[in-house]
């Protein structure tokens, strides 16, 4: 914890945005399981235009699990830089920290998330727009030098 209070503050910012998108889909996601009909946050059932799903409990699953758990888990080894053997694992794009990977990889989830969803309700909404900017702000975000060399592995996960 004593290495994040000298950390640069656009790593504050990456987990700020980790941080925010996690607890939003844990709302979100958690309304839709509570309420598979959508009516707790005011989406009609009717807008679900594919016959994959009768109502909104997997979508609600998929929000609260993949962007509610997903990014608060990334944040928490944003945070700590703690090892994973899972992460490690997972980890596409080392030497990097399994934690700054998955930054990225939510970032893109998100992206075709939201694609997806605009896809099957044949229409986009500002909140779609809102999301898009916020999975590119991730990247961004994730990809700034600073960012980088913080989450580069020397061996000393502690910097």
């Amino acid at each position: 914890m004593q290495a994040f209070i000298k950390a640069p503050y656009t790593v504050k910012i990456l987990i700020f945005l980790h941080a925010a998108l996690g607890l939003g889909a844990i709302i979100g996601g958690g309304s839709l399981v509570l309420d598979p009909t959508g009516q707790m946050i005011g989406i009609p059932t009717e807008m679900m235009k594919v016959e994959l799903f009768s109502d909104y409990l997997i979508p609600g699953i998929i929000l609260l699990v993949v962007f509610g758990i997903g990014p608060l888990v990334v944040m928490v080894g944003l945070l700590l830089k703690r090892d994973c053997k899972l992460g490690e694992k997972l980890n596409g794009l080392k030497p990097m920290h399994w934690s700054w990977t998955f930054s990225l990889y939510t970032a893109f989830g998100l992206i075709i998330w939201i694609m997806v969803q605009m896809y099957i309700l044949e229409l986009v909404a500002i909140i779609h727009l809102v999301y898009v900017g916020w999975a590119l702000a991730l990247q961004i975000v994730t990809l700034l030098p600073s960012v980088r060399e913080y989450y580069e592995s020397t061996g000393n996960n502690t910097k």
